[in-house]
């Protein structure tokens, strides 16, 4: 018998983020996640403003599905959708995602919310640094 479908809130990891003193350097994607790789979240630390979210995505060394915390800051165009991989739900109901919690109502809340965050955020980290000529950053490959 098939699980029943969640919404959740779906990703992409940042193509290139910065790094290092005032960020002039770039790295793809990041540590955990190859740049663009879809994830879904799965939680939020709002007593943390939402700066980490708990993601279930695609690793990038092994290519299985992978739990981990990471920065809203590192994950852009968030949208609603609706969850059938078995994989995914195995990994959600692991962490205590159910039917409760993920609705369509609250995913397109949290959707929201998070792009806006996330953008705050990345704003916030690197917002008074210069940025590296040339810069491939998400926001300056992003159209205005």
């Amino acid at each position: 018998m098939a699980a029943e479908p969640l919404w959740l809130v779906a990703a992409n990891v940042v193509r290139w983020r910065r790094y290092g003193d005032g960020g002039q350097e770039l790295r793809p994607g990041t540590k955990a996640y190859r740049g663009g790789s879809k994830v879904h979240v799965v939680g939020t630390y709002g007593g943390m403003g939402h700066e980490e979210l708990t993601t279930i995505g695609r690793g990038r060394h092994t290519g299985a599905y992978i739990t981990i915390d990471m920065a809203t800051r590192n994950l852009h165009t968030f949208r609603p959708v609706a969850v059938y991989s078995p994989a995914v739900l195995r990994r959600a109901a692991a962490v205590g995602v159910d039917g409760s919690w993920a609705t369509r109502e609250h995913a397109e809340e949290l959707t929201a919310l998070l792009a806006r965050l996330a953008a705050r955020y990345r704003e916030e980290h690197w917002g008074a640094a210069p940025h590296p000529v040339p810069c491939r950053c998400h926001d300056c490959l992003s159209p205005a």
